[in-house]
């Protein structure tokens, strides 16, 4: 009976082949990954998308002539018998690691020139080379992982989902310039000279849109554009969230649908790392005092506390004096568990000197000494600092730094202090999820260059207490104080999602905007589709926005979100591989009746 004609390149993948194919002739196509020559015996690992496969050519092979010409990343089909690897050379961690295909014959598919960036190995290189060659680094064995990783969590994501009865709805590219937060991406019009599209910086009016459609309950996994400058948890130019609306809801909601998801998500990639059960509610002003940041790491078991009372009138002018001087004034420590030696408080004090700061006050208690130890315990006194330490819930062998002044001065600051002492000694759990919400944050906030009130996150949020609580603040002050319904989902340090319940009054929405100095003219002009909507029968409606790559790299335990992303941009905003931004043709700007215009030179 003849053989079965093999396929032209393939009769299995590299990562098919097991013990029972052994006696199988077969075909194979893929990349070289290394050859290695043992005593003239030539072993080629072929690598696939789905695996990697020995293969062995030695002298007495017919394609032993072409073996000895091949370089790594080549492109080649190789036929071959299945056989059993030599007693002793079975490689476990491989699944095809208990078989070798013994070569008969190959064909280069395509060569390939010497590499500019490794794929066999780890080794470290220059970012922007690994990008300028990014469909070489995503051959790399653990990008490659990280890429199929982040397509399997968005599966997830989607069948989570629907689930939930969320319907996936696809909004426009091109839209109209939204005030998001950040610069949008302008695209010019040929049609409409002079005129201009923007790339969506979320789907956020549409999604509200929809809900005013009645549709109910509306998700997508969206792309979104904003020309921001480049962080290393913020991909430049363009990333993807999760973007969610539901009808109907208040803001308990929200949070009873999407906590379980997110959990739920979480324990499916944890790989056996606990992930948060019921995740604490943390009001902004309370994250804010107690971990110097509204995203906390809370891994991080230090909770920084109010010690101003100690210092009040104490022998320690600097602080003495600022309390007496300034209403605003006060005094936080940040405790350091086990950090109870001068070693450690002088290497703290110098950091804080490295970030800007004069200096940064502590207290370290020694055993068999009273009060504590330092500058600022002497000038205190005993009672003042053994008082501070039982506050504090400290004991000796350890420390306590401290920050004053105006806190919305110093804040940040004293949260990098709580990060800073939680790493040096090694008190941040680093091995789980820590997950929360942070919640109540406040509707405005004070513009200090512009010196007016200005949204403090989301302008089409619902203050809490509606139009009423609008009404009746009438201070710049009380303003202030108003709080919306808008949260946040914190893990790990980063922000993974924001959201809000909607403010889908058409009168409330006027008078929002307008402390914040935008008339109802603007509100016309900026959001009229959503505005005039409003006035043809809204449903109370919110949701939240997650961001995938975030939540991939966490998962992933990757460094940054360019790792987890196909083809990102570099931290200069630049596409390396295609040579973006890149000048028009002139033909084109005519086109578009467009001039570019030289920026100025500085100096």
């Amino acid at each position: 009976m003849a053989e079965a004609k093999l396929h032209r390149y393939r009769s299995h993948t590299c990562g098919a082949l097991r013990k029972t194919d052994v006696g199988s002739h077969v075909r194979l196509s893929g990349w070289v990954h290394r050859v290695r020559d043992h005593g003239g015996v030539l072993f080629i690992d072929l690598r696939d998308h789905y695996g990697l496969t020995q293969v062995v050519a030695d002298p007495d092979s017919p394609a032993f002539k072409v073996a000895e010409t091949l370089r790594s990343e080549w492109v080649v089909r190789i036929d071959g018998k299945v056989r059993d690897r030599p007693e002793g050379t079975v490689n476990s961690e491989l699944p095809t690691g208990e078989i070798e295909l013994y070569a008969t014959e190959i064909e280069v598919l395509s060569a390939a020139k010497e590499l500019p960036v490794p794929v066999f190995g780890e080794p470290e290189y220059p970012e922007d080379l690994r990008l300028q060659y990014r469909f070489l680094d995503l051959r790399r064995e653990t990008l490659h992982a990280i890429i199929m990783k982040r397509l399997e969590i968005t599966r997830s994501i989607r069948r989570r989902m629907h689930d939930e009865g969320f319907n996936e709805f696809p909004t426009p590219i091109l839209t109209a310039s939204s005030p998001e937060g950040a610069r949008d991406f302008l695209v010019p019009s040929r049609i409409h000279a002079g005129k201009f599209y923007a790339l969506p910086q979320a789907p956020q009016q549409y999604k509200q849109l929809l809900m005013v459609s009645g549709f109910d309950r509306y998700f997508q996994i969206a792309p979104c554009f904003r020309d921001e400058d480049p962080r290393a948890d913020r991909l430049p130019g363009e990333f993807y969230q999760l973007d969610v609306e539901m009808s109907f809801v208040e803001q308990e909601d929200v949070f009873a649908t999407m906590e379980p998801v997110i959990t739920g998500l979480f324990e499916e990639f944890a790989e056996g790392k606990p992930v948060t059960k019921g995740w604490p509610r943390i009001p902004y002003d309370t994250a804010i005092a107690k971990y110097g940041s509204d995203k906390p790491d809370l891994r991080n078991p230090i909770e920084m506390a109010d010690v101003t009372e100690h210092f009040r009138g104490s022998g320690f002018k600097v602080f003495a004096g600022m309390i007496e001087k300034d209403p605003k004034a006060r005094i936080w420590a940040i405790p350091a568990p086990t950090g109870g030696s001068r070693a450690f408080c002088d290497r703290m004090n110098s950091w804080a000197q490295s970030e800007g700061q004069p200096g940064l006050g502590y207290i370290f208690w020694r055993e068999g000494e009273e009060g504590g130890a330092g500058p600022v315990a002497k000038n205190i006194g005993p009672e003042r600092a053994t008082a501070i330490k039982s506050q504090l819930s400290l004991k000796e062998g350890d420390a306590a730094f401290f920050v004053a002044g105006n806190p919305a001065n110093f804040y940040k600051f004293a949260g990098l202090a709580r990060d800073r002492v939680g790493q040096e000694l090694k008190l941040v759990d680093e091995n789980r999820f820590a997950l929360a919400w942070i919640v109540d944050f406040p509707f405005y906030e004070w513009n200090e260059e512009e010196k007016k009130i200005d949204f403090s996150h989301n302008p089409f949020s619902m203050p809490q207490g509606g139009g009423e609580a609008l009404d009746a603040a009438t201070t710049t002050e009380e303003r202030l104080k108003l709080k919306a319904y808008q949260y946040d989902i914190v893990c790990n340090g980063y922000e993974i999602a924001s959201g809000g319940v909607r403010n889908h009054k058409p009168n409330d929405m006027i008078k929002a905007f307008g402390i914040a100095g935008l008339g109802p003219e603007v509100v016309e002009q900026r959001f009229g589709g959503l505005f005039r909507a409003f006035q043809y029968g809204a449903p109370p409606h919110g949701g939240m926005a997650a961001g995938i790559e975030r939540i991939v790299m966490l998962l992933t335990g990757g460094k940054t979100v360019r790792e987890v992303a196909l083809f990102p941009m570099n931290q200069q905003a630049a596409d390396l591989l295609m040579g973006a931004p890149s000048e028009a043709a002139p033909k084109q700007l005519r086109e578009l009746s467009i001039r570019v215009v030289a920026p100025e030179k500085k100096g």
